[in-house]
Formats: C-alpha cells, structure tokens, sequence
C-alpha cells in the first residue's frame, strides 16, 4: 500500500469516527469550510479517542492514565519525526507538517484528560476555569490556525466561546457526571456558600438554594458567550457562520436551562424549529 493510501484511510478513519457520535455542537458540520472538514475530524478524533480513555470502560485510575501517556509518547514521536502505525496520529502527523499546528494545544487536551480521571472536586471557579483552558480552548485555537486566523484578538475570543462551550457542557449534565462518573464541577466554596451540599445532587433534590447556584454558573457562562461572539462577526465566509451558529447554539441550550425551574437535573434537548432559528440567525446580513 502507498503513502498516500495510507494516509487516505488515516483521515476516512478520522471521518467515520467524527460522524459515530452525536455532541450538541457538532464538529466538522455542513457549515464548515469543506476545505476545513477533514482535518478537523482529525482533531475531533484525536480528543475523541483520548477522552475516552479518561471516562469509558472499567480499567484503573493507573491503566488510563498509562494510556494517555502513551498519547503524549506518540506525540512526541511525532515532534521527532519517528514513523507512527495510529491512524489517528498519521493524519495528526499530515495535519502538523501542512498547517505548523503548534503542539502545546494537543498537550493541554491529555493534561486536561488525565485530570478527569484523578481530580472530581474543584475548590473554586479558578480551578473550573483552568480546567477549560485545557479541555476546550484549545480545540478552538486549533480551528483558528488551521484556518489562519490565529490573530491574539480572535484566540482571546474564541477561548471566551469554547470555555463557555464547557461550562455549559457541566450545567446541563449535573446529573450524568455526578452518578455515571463521580464528577461535581461546581465550585465547592459556592456549593458551601449556597447551601447546597452533595447529598441533594444524589437525591435530585430541586432545592431553592441549588437553583440559585445554577443561575450564578449560567450567568457566567452567558458573559463570557457574549464576549467572545465579537468573533462571529469577524470571521467571513463559512467559518464565520459556523461560529455564530455555535454561539446561537450555546445561547440557546443556557435560555432553556434558565427557564427550566422545576428541574435543575433535565438536559435541555433543542428542537428542529430551534436549530432553524439558530441557523437563520447566523447568516451573514
């Protein structure tokens, strides 16, 4: 088999794993630049896969951690110029060589990982937003470089929409992270603070206090959407659309969560009326 085939069947790879799972702002969508489809599939696969290893199966805290490990060894063989057989990292490898993608953000994604699987508690909203800047922003200074758009101005603000991103991410799946994987991203000293204590997240206990405490998270998440939508409006052709799109994607799930009163635990579902709202909204005027 050539080089060429080979590295064909890296990114088909890449596709049809991209395509298998279902997140409420789809990477790689229709709106993207088609030029921009394929190597972000890339990415999406790369932080796929190694997601998975912090959160699915059931192998020790020691055994994921080592598979992330050796992650970081095929990126560093990568840096190297070593040959690789990972699918992943052969397209990953095309990627790095074609577009000069600095290697720091795919090193922040396996911090981020390898933080899941030891860390299920934070002391307060720095050490969520430290989190972020690991776990989400860089997927969108990624984008931007492979789009050559990674001006200071429009990583600030697409950091801004991807911590968001994240943020929202925790508030709609309070119930999913605490049972299915231990995990409470509420701040602890704003958890004490309101009154709430974890025994109720283990009841669904939709109390007065934790109500209150959510709408503080999603006020935060709301501003720092707002001040990073500068971006949408910056960006041209089909990128720019993308981003406003997520942006009014984002906007929307936060609107439900907020109007959700009764229950603090149901994750908002928007519908086809909602995504064509989002859409039209996001065409350029």
């Amino acid at each position: 088999m050539s080089t060429a085939d080979t590295l064909e069947q890296a990114y088909q790879h890449c596709m049809r794993l991209t395509r298998s799972h279902y997140e409420n702002f789809p990477v790689a969508s229709r709106l993207l630049p088609r030029a921009l489809r394929r190597p972000v599939s890339v990415i999406y696969a790369f932080a796929r896969s190694a997601d998975d290893f912090a959160d699915e199966g059931n192998l020790p805290a020691a055994e994921r951690l080592a598979l992330l490990d050796g992650y970081r060894y095929k990126l560093d063989a990568l840096a190297a110029g070593e040959p690789v057989t990972d699918p992943v990292f052969i397209a990953l490898a095309d990627l790095i060589e074609r577009h000069r993608l600095p290697p720091q953000p795919l090193h922040d994604l396996l911090s981020a990982f390898s933080q899941d699987v030891v860390k299920p508690r934070y002391a307060d909203f720095d050490e969520v937003l430290d989190y972020c800047r690991r776990s989400a922003n860089p997927v969108g200074r990624i984008v931007l470089h492979l789009a050559g758009a990674a001006s200071a101005e429009n990583i600030r603000d697409s950091d801004d929409i991807c911590t968001a991103l994240q943020l929202i991410n925790f508030w709609q799946d309070l119930e999913q992270d605490y049972f299915e994987s231990n995990r409470v991203y509420l701040p602890q000293d704003e958890l004490a603070a309101f009154g709430v204590d974890e025994t109720q997240l283990g009841r669904r206990e939709n109390s007065a206090a934790l109500r209150a405490l959510l709408d503080k998270q999603i006020g935060r998440a709301r501003a720092l959407m707002l001040a990073g939508a500068p971006l949408g409006r910056r960006l041209r052709g089909r990128l720019g659309i993308e981003i406003r799109a997520t942006i009014e994607g984002g906007l929307a799930v936060l609107d439900a969560l907020e109007r959700n009163r009764t229950d603090v635990f149901a994750r908002p579902r928007l519908r086809r009326r909602d995504w064509l709202g989002i859409l039209w909204r996001s065409l350029p005027r």
